[in-house]
């Protein structure tokens, strides 16, 4: 069985390190723990330490930046992967050591979290009325064009922050984005989000404003400017209904994927996202294939 190879690989090895390396106890507790992470991981893909891959060895690297390991310890646990395959090497276990060039933990991007395709209708969806009010229905409408902004604008808090009511072209059906280093951006605006902004324009923002006046897009009760921190409280409280938590920059990431699944050109993208670097966008591209079809499948 796959598990008693695993068991006897590590067996070897770490009788080595402390027999003829001479590690400490802890040392050699903390290989164990970090191999036998790999050894789980390698389980579903009926791999065992001595067949893995290079592509196993960065998928585990990447599955635990995923789960917000932080740098230093991928760093330990892809040095205990070094160490194990480099005696399996020497022991002629194996004939190629699936670790070489795989970059250091900190030349990494992680992919960042995102929504599919059904998570973001759902999310989308979920805005509605507490109760009866006027008041009510007009927070309602405009948590819902929020999110449909977020989503099809790609924006950062602080951009749907400090949106001006004068930024929005809604008879162009684009937005005049205003982001980091003050540098502007036209955002075009899809169906439902063009929908969503007349609705809360016609319906509910001049309930919010209450008779003051404000050059604010989106409006707190009372005609206040909405708070960071609300901003996200809505979008957690709207992603519930999906079974996720979200926070506003999945949206953000889940419109750069949806861009490059849908063919967009990097550089496109990355004027509409509004990035300084490349880098930044090229990360888009990295989800595999199946990982595509899944998250945007319709």
């Amino acid at each position: 069985m796959a598990s008693d190879v695993n068991a006897r690989v590590m067996s070897s090895f770490l009788d080595y390190l402390r027999i003829e390396k001479g590690l400490a106890p802890l040392t050699v507790s903390a290989y164990t723990t970090d191999l036998g992470q790999f050894a789980e991981f390698l389980g579903p893909r009926k791999r065992v330490f001595t067949s893995a891959t290079r592509q196993d060895v960065r998928d585990f690297i990447q599955q635990l930046f995923a789960n917000s390991v932080d740098s230093r310890s991928v760093g330990r646990k892809l040095s205990a992967l070094r160490h194990l395959y480099r005696h399996l090497l020497i022991d002629e276990k194996i004939n190629h050591d699936p670790t070489l060039n795989i970059d250091s933990p900190r030349q990494w991007k992680v992919l960042p979290k995102s929504l599919a395709h059904d998570e973001i209708e759902s999310t989308l969806a979920s805005p509605r009325a507490v109760n009866d009010s006027r008041l009510a229905a007009a927070l309602a409408a405009r948590d819902h064009a929020m999110l449909e902004v977020f989503y099809a604008g790609a924006l950062r808090v602080s951009e749907i922050v400090g949106a001006k009511l004068e930024d929005l072209k809604l008879e162009m059906g684009y937005l005049l984005v205003r982001g980091k280093g003050d540098k502007e951006r036209i955002v075009p605006l899809g169906k439902s989000a063009q929908q969503a902004l007349a609705e809360y324009l016609r319906e509910a923002r001049g309930v919010l404003a209450a008779g003051k006046s404000s050059p604010v897009l989106f409006l707190a009760r009372g005609a206040h400017a909405l708070t960071r921190q609300r901003v996200w409280q809505m979008v957690r409280a709207a992603s519930a209904a999906s079974g996720r938590t979200a926070s506003p920059h999945m949206l953000r990431h889940s419109c750069g994927y949806a861009l490059i699944n849908r063919g967009t050109d990097v550089r496109t993208v990355q004027q509409y996202m509004g990035h300084a670097s490349i880098s930044n966008t090229v990360i888009y591209t990295r989800l595999d294939a199946a990982r595509f079809n899944r998250l945007w499948k319709d």
